[in-house]
This record gives C-alpha cells, structure tokens and sequence, in this order.
C-alpha cells in the first residue's frame, strides 16, 4: 500500500483554516477559536485521531438538536476552591478554558482546586488543557464519561464510556510531565481511523455485535469496545463515570448516549478537573523528589509518557505540520 500524499503546513495556517471552518458553519467567534487550539495541537503533536480528523465529524455534533453554536459559558465560583461551569450544550472546550483560572488560583492559594463542567459536547483529547494548566505550575487531573461503547468485564453490553483520563505534573524549567489515555483499550476514534484505512485491530480491542471477539474494526464500531486491563480498566472508567458524572450533575455515559437520541454527535457530558499545589501541599522539595523520579527513567532510556508528543511538535514546529492531502481536500469541500 502506498503512504498517503501529505503536505506539511505552518501552525498558525491550520489554526485559521480550523477557525474559518467552524465560522463558515455559524459557530460563534469564541467556540471556533478554542476548538482550533484544540484540533491544531493534537495535530501538531501528532495525534492524528483527535486532530483534523475530527473536524468533519464535528458537523454532525452541530447538528444535533441541542447544540448551542452561541454559547457563551462563564465561570461561576461556588466556594474558595469550587468553581462550576455550564457549557450551555456548546463545545465543552471554551467553558473549561473560561474555568481554569480559577481552578488553578484555587489549587495555587489553597492547595487544591475543582472544576466541573456540565452540558458540553465532547471537544477532542484531554491533554492540551491539562499541560497549560500544568505550565502555571499546578498539577492537575481530568475526565469525563462518554457514550456507552464499553462492555464492562463479565458483563454482555455495552454500558460504560471510553472515558479518558489525563493528568499533568509542573516541571521547572521543563514541559509538564503529561499522559492522556482512554480506559477502554483503544480509543474510539482509533478504532475508526483503522477502519478508513482498511486495517484490522489487534485482538482485545472490542466485541462483533454477537459479543465475539473480532480484529474487524466496523465490527467493533457496530458491536461494543473492551475495557483496557480487563477488570481494573472496568473499574477505572466506573470510577470515571461516578467522579464526573453523578458527583458533577452531569451525566453517566449511557445517559450521554439516551441524550444523543442517534444523531451521531460527540457526546454531552461532564469534566472534572482536580488541581494540586505540590509546592504548598508538601514544600519545595516536592518538585526536587518528581525530578529524581523522572531522572530514574531516563538512567534506563525508559520513555517519559509525553517525550514522544513534545518530540513530533518539535519537528512540526521546525518543518510545519503534516496533514493528508485527502483530509484536507475533503476539509476545503466542506466549507461553504
């Protein structure tokens, strides 16, 4: 098979074809420009299935009956270390950006901060907001449920979500250590890109609608995922559904999926955001015990979850970044 045609391009190109995109379809100003932030960094960073990828896909999120292309959420503090956001059904990104000054002034002041956000569309990965908290100088979790796409272990239907986790520690002088990753054993949109690419998934990833294991992606995209880790990835993403669903008012992943009444949206859901001071929590040598940590995988060449994103944007940064050509075409066709 031949690799596809691709074309490389300058950061600030990608961000404003995202930003024309969402505009051509009547998203408003704010939503546009965070979810360009969005889809461009995980492009850049060469998470091509939470990139532009996406971008099409998002048409049928807006689609749906509820989506709100002019939300506007505002951050709203409910105690010293709690602040809510209502995405008001927009895309989930901009209201946890208009959030996350207080969460990290709250971590930095009182040595923890929370953030919940309720009624937003699923924007893309997690970890581009986990790392910019991160570079402010707090340590910060996140999660959120999804669909019901998971069979839980023992179980014979679909109930829990993907439901990623991600989490991000301060380094001084150095780019927050951070992973991302979702607690079924591969992430939907993976699973997807296999099938446009006519490629089977590994054994373990997913069930046929019969509940029988399969290496054919549609067939798992049409039955049911498996939960990474059999019974502990069970009860991570369980963990993940209580924490920032009925914890946050906000909703489970089969509730997600009720609420998307088969429009094939992004889900509508809730995120929990948990930040950290290390510093005021247990002092200065806290960050000094991290480095001897991290220094630890480097004395055996161990890979630092997070070297491999920092190492792909640093050549996208040196030579553009690389997008099919047919993705892109495809991109262009779709704005009016």
């Amino acid at each position: 098979m031949q690799p596809e045609a691709t074309v490389r391009l300058p950061e600030e190109n990608i961000r404003e074809l995202v930003v024309k995109f969402f505009l051509a379809h009547h998203l408003n100003q704010p939503q546009a420009e965070s979810m360009a932030n969005m889809l461009t960094a995980a492009q850049r960073d060469g998470s091509l299935s939470h990139g532009l990828q996406r971008l099409p896909g998002t048409l049928d999120t807006m689609a749906h009956p509820h989506f709100n292309k002019q939300a506007e959420p505002v951050a709203e503090r409910i105690t010293s270390v709690f602040t809510r956001v209502d995405a008001q059904n927009g895309f989930s990104c901009l209201a946890v950006e208009r959030g996350l000054p207080n969460l990290t002034e709250s971590a930095r002041e009182f040595g923890v901060g929370i953030l919940a956000i309720r009624n937003g569309f699923h924007s893309t990965a997690l970890w581009p907001l986990v790392e910019k908290a991160a570079s402010l100088g707090v340590a910060v979790m996140s999660m959120n449920p999804t669909h019901s796409y998971v069979v839980p272990t023992g179980g014979s239907k679909a109930l829990l979500g993907t439901n990623p986790m991600a989490f991000a520690w301060p380094r001084p002088n150095k780019r927050p250590y951070v992973f991302d990753f979702a607690t079924s054993a591969a992430a939907r949109a993976d699973i997807a890109m296999r099938k446009n690419a006519g490629q089977q998934i590994p054994v373990g990833w997913g069930v046929d609608k019969d509940g029988q294991a399969t290496t054919d992606p549609a067939a798992v995209l049409a039955g049911a995922m498996l939960p990474f880790g059999s019974h502990k990835g069970s009860a991570i993403s369980t963990m993940i559904e209580l924490l920032a669903g009925p914890m946050i008012g906000g909703r489970t992943s089969r509730d997600c999926m009720q609420f998307d009444q088969g429009a094939d949206a992004a889900p509508c859901h809730g995120e929990l955001f948990i930040a950290f001071s290390p510093e005021l929590i247990s002092g200065p040598e806290a960050m000094q015990s991290a480095e001897n940590l991290f220094s630890g995988f480097n004395e055996q060449e161990a890979r630092l979850p997070g070297d491999r994103r920092y190492a792909i944007r640093d050549v996208s940064a040196r030579e553009g970044i690389p997008v099919s050509t047919s993705l892109l075409n495809r991109i262009l066709a779709l704005i009016p």
